[in-house]
């Protein structure tokens, strides 16, 4: 009776995790391409400026997609933010050597 208590257990929190896994593409489903891009800058801690270099784009633009990514993925503080990338196995870090001319 115990064994299968401890399935039903198992079953139960890898339920819930799959879950938790399926809401969370969800959410990440709902940022558009650049937002995608902009994304794993946020989470290695690049500030907004660095961004808006590396992207050709202006700082005010990469704070809008900032602001949109942390409503659309639900993230109430960028630890929650980070939490989320790591789940969804979204790299930290990036190697800007390869962006910029040699």
């Amino acid at each position: 009776m115990q064994a299968i208590d401890a399935a039903i257990a198992r079953d139960r929190t890898a339920r819930q995790q799959r879950s938790e896994l399926a809401e969370l593409q969800r959410h990440y489903n709902l940022l558009t391409p650049r937002e995608r891009e902009v994304l794993p800058f946020v989470v290695a801690g690049f500030a907004n400026k660095v961004t808006a270099a590396e992207l050709g784009t202006s700082e005010i633009t990469i704070g809008v997609h900032r602001g949109q990514i942390m409503r659309k993925m639900g993230a109430r503080s960028l630890a929650e933010l980070f939490g989320m990338a790591d789940t969804l196995e979204i790299t930290r870090r990036l190697d800007l050597s390869k962006s910029r001319p040699a």
